[in-house]
């Protein structure tokens, strides 16, 4: 799951301990990625990102899903959980700034 974010963005402020939470929970099974998008604005761009946050589920590499803003965490729960055991795993260079 990559979460793309800006750091003056209040919505991701307040949806930052529910990923934590996340990587926690499902660490092991899905690898949680931030990438700033103020820092990292050709990323963004190439993921086609026009508001924060968002997150994007990938599968064998490929976009699966995005969720868009401040969610409950028992949505980013639910969707995570339908691809559990096909989530795409990033390698050591993987272009996302921050991955835990």
């Amino acid at each position: 799951m990559v979460e793309f974010w800006a750091a003056g963005s209040v919505p991701c402020q307040m949806i930052d301990p529910i990923i934590d939470d996340l990587a926690k929970e499902y660490a092991g099974k899905i690898l949680c990625c931030r990438v700033n998008t103020d820092d990292s604005p050709n990323i963004a761009t190439q993921y086609g990102i026009k508001s924060v946050p968002i997150f994007l589920i990938f599968k064998n590499g490929e976009r699966k899903e995005s969720v868009i803003g401040a969610v409950p965490k028992s949505t980013l729960t639910a969707t995570i959980d339908k691809y559990i055991d096909v989530l795409w795993f990033m390698v050591m260079n993987s272009p996302f700034n921050v991955c835990f």
